[in-house]
């Protein structure tokens, strides 16, 4: 494998205008900018590359131009490659050897791609987005996938979190009779490895919808900012499952017109259908999601409500007794100033009573019938 990587992925010539011409847009976008041409990674990029013939592995090839010639001259073989992040250099020259398309090969280097299906003549260019779930973290960490699928030949890129696809190449050699149905094999094998991957995440997705559900009825006040966030996460990954179907329906589609075998037509299905399980799911975590947010908005309001109420009803026993203490205030002044007035400690010309007989029993009945009279008056009034 050193000769091959050392080969395959020298850098392409290009002229002194192109070296200084502004990158594409595409290549703007890619956040791990441009690697210069002494600085690459040689075994971090070409991860794996064979011939396969009726299903079983043959050789490890030393350059593209190799892989070609062995295509050519030995009817039936198959070419797998395996590649992770791979730069334009590198695509570029297998895209020369395999006749793939600039628009496929700038796609596959930028990444950062929508799941979709597209066919350049007889090759088939797929993007897929996987997934893995960090329970800890609440977030769903995504890759890509590129595949290049010819007639003879298939290219598997890798980009970011994508989970390796040793397992997928272990199983195809495994099975060497699933293998031989050529570069479409590969492709369900990989679809279906991409596929059983979301089940971790569905499964760590529901947990989490579960303990929020206990969270909101629990009447934990944090619990709105874990739902928004859950949400954004549900959303993302909708993204990534539901282009998948139509990706698994355009496979569909093209059975008959491209003379896919009946045997590789079931293997896609079963894909199709464990697909369907998911989006399905996903949708309804999505509306699942969506229904907690406004139960939780309804529980707090309420509890508003009762808090304000609460609030309304001490309010309104302040007042009573404000009511009843202002009464009793009021009866007890009415003699106290009665008695203030006839209280003083000199005599006044023309006051009246004061030297009468009966003043003083004159100023308590006067004293009482005002409080008794001021009692009934706040007594009907409900102050009492």
């Amino acid at each position: 494998m050193s000769d091959w990587r050392s080969r395959v992925l020298r850098p392409v010539r290009r002229t002194a205008a192109a070296a200084q011409a502004e990158p594409a847009p595409e290549q703007s976008m890619d956040p791990r900018g441009r690697r210069p041409s002494g600085d690459r990674e040689l075994g971090a990029q070409v991860l794996d590359a064979a011939l396969y013939r009726d299903g079983r592995r043959l050789d490890s090839p030393s350059s593209p131009a190799d892989v070609r010639a062995r295509l050519r001259e030995e009817p039936g073989t198959m070419a797998w490659i395996g590649l992770y992040q791979p730069d334009e250099a590198h695509l570029a020259e297998l895209g020369e050897e395999f006749g793939l398309h600039e628009l496929a090969i700038e796609d596959a280097v930028v990444a950062h791609q929508r799941p979709k299906l597209e066919r350049y003549g007889d090759t088939l260019f797929v993007v897929l987005r996987a997934a893995r779930y960090d329970d800890a973290a609440e977030e769903v960490e995504f890759g890509e996938i590129h595949l290049f699928c010819g007639p003879d030949f298939v290219l598997t890129v890798r980009h970011g979190n994508a989970p390796p696809l040793h397992p997928v190449r272990a199983r195809m050699e495994a099975d060497p009779g699933l293998l031989a149905r050529g570069s479409e094999a590969v492709l369900y094998a990989v679809l279906d490895h991409v596929v059983d991957g979301y089940a971790p995440v569905i499964a760590g997705l529901q947990n989490d919808i579960d303990e929020i559900e206990t969270q909101v009825f629990g009447g934990d006040p944090g619990v709105s900012r874990r739902i928004y966030e859950l949400s954004r996460e549900v959303i993302e990954f909708q993204r990534a499952t539901r282009p998948l179907l139509a990706i698994l329906d355009g496979l569909t589609a093209g059975f008959d017109k491209y003379g896919t075998e009946e045997e590789l037509q079931r293997y896609l299905r079963d894909v199709a259908d464990h697909a369907t399980t998911v989006a399905e799911r996903v949708d309804g975590f999505r509306q699942m999601l969506a229904d907690i947010l406004t139960v939780n908005a309804t529980l707090v309001t309420q509890a508003q409500n009762e808090e304000i109420k609460h609030m309304t009803e001490a309010s309104l026993a302040q007042n009573e007794e404000v009511k009843k203490i202002s009464s009793w205030a009021a009866i007890l002044f009415a003699p106290t100033l009665i008695g203030t007035v006839y209280g003083m400690n000199f005599e006044a010309p023309g006051m009246p009573e004061l030297r009468w007989t009966y003043g003083y029993p004159f100023a308590l009945g006067l004293m009482a019938l005002t409080c008794l009279s001021l009692y009934l008056i706040f007594k009907r009034r409900d102050w009492l």
